[in-house]
């Protein structure tokens, strides 16, 4: 069994949203990479989590050290744009498959009122005035 993700998705007001967008600016990551990084580090120490202004953290550790919190990995710029790339494709091809399913949709809107138009009722096909005989009708 492989380690599936998931996702999370969440409303924030529109003044965080700027403000989230400018530390992942000065960081250099995308907002992704902010939560994905915050929820880590969320998990990583059990919900014991304390946000402090960053001149207040001590940096006296080494860079390496596993145990080191915040946690800082540097990751190549291409990296982070072929991310941001791949996120942007794939909100697309969420956007193209919403309008295909509401094609879709459409289309067998149509579909259900031509096929109303197109049934005949064994009834319909029986008339009063016609006298009832055994012979059996014929399609084709």
């Amino acid at each position: 069994m492989g380690n599936k993700n998931k996702t999370i998705s969440f409303r924030v007001n529109e003044d965080a949203f700027e403000t989230l967008r400018e530390i992942a600016e000065e960081r250099d990551l995308s907002l992704s990479a902010v939560f994905r990084n915050y929820v880590d580090m969320l998990v990583a120490h059990g919900g014991q989590v304390e946000v402090v202004p960053e001149h207040e953290v001590d940096d006296s550790g080494p860079a390496d050290d596993p145990t080191e919190f915040p946690p800082k990995i540097e990751v190549p710029k291409s990296f982070v744009r072929n991310h941001e790339r791949l996120e942007l494709e794939a909100e697309h091809l969420r956007e193209q498959l919403d309008e295909y399913k509401r094609y879709v949709t459409h289309l067998r809107e149509q579909l259900d009122e031509q096929d109303a138009e197109d049934v005949i009722q064994l009834e319909d096909l029986d008339s009063e005035s016609e006298p009832e005989t055994d012979e059996p009708y014929r399609l084709g």
